[in-house]
């Protein structure tokens, strides 16, 4: 006799949750363009049941319906019955990956190369991102699209080359100290760690520098370690739990959680499954204790800043008008909404146009512009009408998947209205470093500025 599903061994009332309402089929993009019941959460959801109940099995067919599904979880803030599709999702797809329904040689070795390999070694993550840095800045980059070899590639990777992201010129440990107190404020407010992330720490480390700065203007000792494992985020959604249980002790073996008075994400993403080791470890006797209590320190940057009382910064931040992209799992997975705004309207000179359909997916969602290109491309598309739609030059984001998406989107844009793409904490780190410059003028030549502890 074969083993349970995974799906058979959950707590089965978390299946019977969902009353088939309904509420969620307007929220849900794959149902919204399809119209079809299986791509709803709720036809998902009867299928899960279905397997959990031993009337199927994990097929190829159900394999594509899971990863059909965006994980967006707008179901989740639409829901009346607080239905825990997250979980069910996850599981649903831990159970694919043991019993290898979607299994082939091409897809086993890139799971094995990326989530076995690349995204459980930061240093081999780094050296890699090193050496893309080296073919991108040397011109070789440049060379083999003017050649015409790439037309050699297969279609799926001739296709995702265009959006291959520019690799940072320094890393998170080039740019931040593992421990940076503030300059104005002593002693500090508050004992924080900040997370650099896998993506964000390659990409986007300007925007990790940003968030040091600005919670050292805030009055924070921020803690950074320099070589940081990935969350586990990526595995966990995709099937891969094992390996994220794994990721998410060797996180709580290097931060001293009980010593920090909270631990900071700036990557809604990452952030949304970070708030989840006590149950991604409650079964584990060695950790479970520390994971829970990572939990409640654990705080999307924003979060943090408007819960301990933000510093409104005295200058502006060179723009005057944006608008924000929701981050699904930052407004679906982890419900911060209202914070983010409120960042942005405490900037001086800086209007903030509300985005239509600002938590409807852009279609990133974490690989699933490469795993679904067609629907991806067809969400973003919607999302880049509406960012024209609101004239403003700068549209903020807080996850880098969404921004990479963004970017590219953008750049292939003709002549569109908002330009760049940028990080909230990265313009409120703008601000205070106008406010410190102009502190540093006001005091002259050879004095001395009070400044704000931003670098």
């Amino acid at each position: 006799m074969s083993d349970p599903s995974l799906l058979a061994k959950l707590d089965y009332s978390v299946l019977q949750q969902c009353m088939h309402c309904g509420m969620c089929l307007p929220t849900c993009p794959t149902y919204m363009e399809t119209k079809r019941e299986r791509n709803s959460p709720r036809g998902r959801i009867s299928l899960m049941r279905s397997i959990a109940d031993g009337d199927l099995t994990a097929s190829r067919a159900f394999a594509e319906e899971m990863y059909y599904c965006l994980g967006c979880l707008a179901c989740e803030t639409a829901c009346p019955a607080g239905v825990n599709y997250s979980e069910l999702f996850e599981t649903a797809r831990a159970e694919i990956e043991r019993t290898g329904a979607a299994a082939t040689p091409q897809r086993t070795f890139w799971r094995w190369l990326t989530l076995k390999i690349l995204f459980q070694k930061p240093r081999l993550l780094r050296a890699v991102g090193v050496l893309m840095r080296i073919y991108q800045q040397s011109g070789m980059m440049a060379l083999m699209r003017k050649s015409g070899l790439l037309r050699f590639l297969p279609p799926s990777l001739r296709d995702l080359e265009p959006q291959t992201p520019v690799i940072a010129p320094a890393f998170s440990d080039q740019l931040i100290s593992p421990m940076e107190i503030p300059s104005t404020v002593s002693p500090p407010r508050h004992r924080v760690a900040l997370l650099t992330g896998c993506v964000q720490d390659l990409v986007f480390p300007d925007v990790n520098r940003d968030t040091a700065d600005v919670l050292l203007a805030n009055g924070c000792e921020v803690m950074t370690p320099p070589v940081q494992p990935c969350c586990g985020s990526l595995h966990a959604h995709n099937g891969d739990l094992e390996a994220a249980r794994s990721l998410a002790r060797r996180q709580l073996d290097l931060f001293p959680v009980e010593q920090l008075d909270a631990i900071i994400t700036n990557a809604g993403g990452c952030g949304s499954h970070l708030k989840k080791y006590g149950h991604l470890l409650a079964d584990d006797p060695a950790y479970a204790g520390r994971a829970a209590l990572w939990d409640s320190k654990l705080k999307d940057i924003h979060e943090w800043l408007m819960q301990t009382g933000c510093r409104v910064p005295e200058a502006g931040c060179g723009e005057t008008s944006a608008t924000y992209h929701e981050s699904c799992h930052l407004c679906h997975g982890q419900r911060v909404t209202r914070q983010p705004r409120e960042l942005l309207k405490l900037i001086p000179g800086l209007t903030l146009t509300e985005l239509p359909e600002s938590s409807w997916c852009c279609g990133s969602a974490g690989i699933y512009n490469i795993t679904q290109p067609e629907q991806s491309a067809k969400l973003l598309q919607r999302k880049l009408r509406h960012l024209e739609s609101t004239k403003a030059p700068v549209v903020a984001t807080a996850n880098p998947g969404c921004h990479l998406q963004l970017q590219n989107g953008l750049r292939a844009e003709d002549s569109p209205s908002c330009q760049s793409v940028v990080h909230p904490i990265s313009l409120l780190a703008r601000a205070y470093r106008a406010e410190r410059a102009g502190t540093a003028e006001q005091s002259g030549p050879g004095g001395h500025s009070s400044g704000s502890g931003v670098h």
